[in-house]
């Protein structure tokens, strides 16, 4: 006998699930649902919170019922920002309410990889986004940058910050842009501002941005950070229980060159050791705390040491290669040998200097300090006095600089930087060494216009030259860079009557990020391969090269990382030019705080810098920035050595006699010439 349940009971509960609230939103929980980790992660399996404890706050901010109407991201790369807060964020708010969002990358390529080796592989995944959007594999295979939800009531479009028509036209309740920082303004208008308008309609609307920061006063992103309430991670000390946050400072003063798998914090309070084996613990014990109580919105800003993928003996390690420690070291110790005289206490105190005072100024060391440490880059904004330069070459003792002309007997790359004027060409020959160290060989200015054959043929003439080290070896350009920028079709159809080893093509660009050189865009091949243009002409970032070379200028220790050395007797002009120029930041035409080089004075030249730059750029192409110590090493073996026949003096050598210079008949054997073949057939009309 079978019971039938009532009708009326069946509809009331039917109603009740229909009618129920959904829970709260939660990104945190949606982690822990969706996300696991494969083999290739460096921690594999499901998402664990208890590793990544300072995320909880985070991920409560940006949640959907969270009052805060913009939140600040600011962090070291490869920390998880992309995978542990921007996707489960757009996740969790299209689960929880219908939805029109935005996410705006720096550039299409940027977007494109985004949505293709991140976004898509969790989609795929992830239950909670297939059940939002689908697989992606047979049904909803829409469109990359515009992706529609199953029940067609929400939507997701991706879109670049240099195409300012994608971020118009559309209202959204959610705007994601990731790297920020790298945003760059067009005469359309602020990328970042047309982004933030987006959600202008909305008065619950969320603006999240998320990026490591770039360089100190044009930085997108520690702007926001800078009027956020600049939010920094506390964390206990295992001994006596004080809170702090782990910053850089702390860390760095207790670098030891020669123990740098020792590296650590200090308490502020005990003044005992904080170490890596205590951080686990200490993260998970730790929170939040606002430095800026009376910022108009929460901002955050986390860095490497905390993330449980990197340990902080790494951190040290990528310092000191930065830095070049071990190579200074090495020199020392070598010099040290070789002389004798030198005390203990002295390659003692040469690293504790490095680790206590270092100056961070070239392109490499801002890579280090943007995606380690979090932190904004600050450039150097003023050359040292020309008359200090000159002076501290021209007043050197005899032997201590190098005379005009002459190469540096050890390893290095011979590049020369040319310009070209209306009336001539100015070429500066530069030799660049280990250490980011690099010595001015001689500055030469051509009077001849780059379409005249008698300037064409000096031109061709200074790449056959060859100049001598202090040891005598005589030695030709490696490579030799010339503008482009001005009178182009002259510079290409002179430039390719040299292979693109010896002779390449640059041209500054206007760009305040990116790399120092990149390979100018041309059309490719029908079978899609670049054309060999792409290998001789470049774009350069010249506002991070003047900045690095202004900050290297300033060094007066022949053994620092980055010094410079000038040949005497280069005049004043030159050392006028090299330091003509200064770093301006200001607002531009849309508001957005950028920076310019400027002209100290109106009449000042600026050629030799310019130069300067062009030859910074023939040495990177040799190799300057990735050679490793072995290579240097061999290459000062190479251009180090002494000639094994040095020419002498005319006045010195003495005169054969003459029964040396006629020797006997029968003494030497005469030597008969080899008989040729004949060739017959078709050989013999070749």
């Amino acid at each position: 006998m079978g019971f039938l349940a009532a009708a009326e009971a069946v509809v009331a509960q039917a109603i009740a699930q229909a009618i129920a609230p959904p829970p709260p939103p939660d990104i945190t929980r949606w982690c822990e649902e969706n996300i696991v980790f494969d083999a290739r992660s460096p921690m594999p399996g499901p998402f664990d919170i208890s590793r990544f404890a300072f995320l909880s706050e985070i991920h409560e901010v940006l949640s959907p019922e969270h009052p805060s109407r913009e939140v600040t991201l600011r962090g070291s790369a490869q920390w998880g920002k992309t995978v542990s807060v921007i996707q489960p964020t757009l996740a969790e708010w299209h689960e929880y309410t219908p939805l029109d969002s935005l996410i705006v990358h720096p550039t299409g390529s940027a977007a494109s990889e985004w949505v293709n080796n991140k976004w898509m592989p969790m989609r795929r995944q992830a239950p909670g986004l297939i059940r939002v959007f689908g697989s992606g594999r047979g049904e909803n295979r829409d469109n990359t940058f515009n992706q529609e939800t199953l029940d067609r009531n929400g939507s997701i479009k991706v879109a670049s910050a240099g195409s300012p028509a994608d971020l118009t036209g559309t209202s959204r309740r959610l705007v994601i842009m990731d790297d920020v920082s790298k945003f760059e303004p067009s005469e359309k208008g602020d990328p970042e501002k047309l982004a933030e308008s987006r959600a202008s309609g909305y008065e619950d609307a969320k603006i999240l941005r998320v990026s490591t920061a770039m360089i100190k006063g044009t930085c997108r992103i520690s702007l926001a950070y800078e009027r956020s309430d600049q939010r920094l991670y506390h964390v206990p000390c295992p001994h006596c229980g004080h809170e702090q946050p782990l910053t850089w400072e702390n860390f760095r003063q207790n670098l030891e060159p020669e123990r740098l798998h020792a590296a650590h914090f200090t308490c502020e309070r005990c003044q005992e050791a904080i170490r890596h084996g205590d951080k686990e613990r200490i993260v998970r014990l730790g929170r939040w705390v606002r430095h800026n109580p009376g910022g108009d919105h929460p901002g955050f800003h986390l860095w490497r040491a905390y993330a449980p993928q990197r340990d902080w003996g790494s951190i040290a390690a990528e310092y000191a290669q930065v830095m070049g420690w071990s190579r200074i070291d090495a020199s020392i110790t070598r010099t040290d040998a070789a002389s004798g005289a030198a005390e203990e206490d002295e390659v003692e105190v040469a690293p504790k200097r490095k680790a206590t005072a270092p100056t961070v100024s070239s392109a490499i060391e801002q890579v280090f300090w943007n995606d380690v440490l979090g932190l904004p880059y600050e450039q150097a904004t003023d050359a040292p006095d020309w008359e200090q330069l000159r002076d501290r070459t021209e007043n050197a003792e005899p032997g201590e600089v190098l005379e005009l002309g002459v190469l540096p007997a050890t390893g290095f790359i011979f590049s020369a930087g040319v310009d070209c004027q209306d009336d001539r060409m100015e070429a500066h020959l530069v030799a660049f060494g280990a250490n980011r160290r690099r010595w001015v060989i001689d500055y030469k200015v051509i009077p001849y216009h780059i379409s005249d054959d008698t300037g064409r043929a000096q031109l061709n003439a200074l790449l056959k030259q060859k100049w001598r080290t202090e040891f005598g070896l005589p030695f030709a350009l490696d490579i030799l860079a010339i503008d482009g920028g001005a009178y182009t079709d002259d510079v290409w159809s002179w430039a390719k009557t040299h292979p693109w080893s010896r002779v390449i093509i640059v041209k500054g660009s206007s760009t305040q990020n990116g790399p120092l050189m990149m390979p100018q865009r041309f059309e490719r091949r029908r079978d899609g391969k670049a054309k060999r243009a792409q290998k001789r002409a470049f774009n350069l970032n010249v506002s991070s090269m003047k900045a690095g070379l202004y900050g290297h200028l300033d060094k007066e220790l022949p053994e620092a990382r980055g010094y410079t050395q000038f040949a005497r007797n280069l005049g004043d002009e030159y050392y006028r030019m090299l330091t003509s120029e200064t770093r301006v930041v200001r607002r531009n035409k849309v508001g957005v705080m950028t920076s310019a080089w400027m002209l100290v004075e109106p009449t000042r030249r600026n050629e030799a810098l310019d130069t300067m730059n062009y030859a910074e750029a023939g040495a990177l192409r040799k190799g300057w920035a990735s050679m490793t110590d072995d290579q240097w090493d061999a290459l000062a073996v190479e251009r180090g050595a002494v000639p094994d026949a040095p020419q002498g003096d005319l006045f010195d050598a003495e005169l054969p006699i003459a029964a040396a210079t006629r020797p006997n008949k029968e003494e030497v054997e005469p030597q008969k010439p080899a008989r040729r073949r004949r060739k017959t057939g078709w050989k013999a009309y070749r």
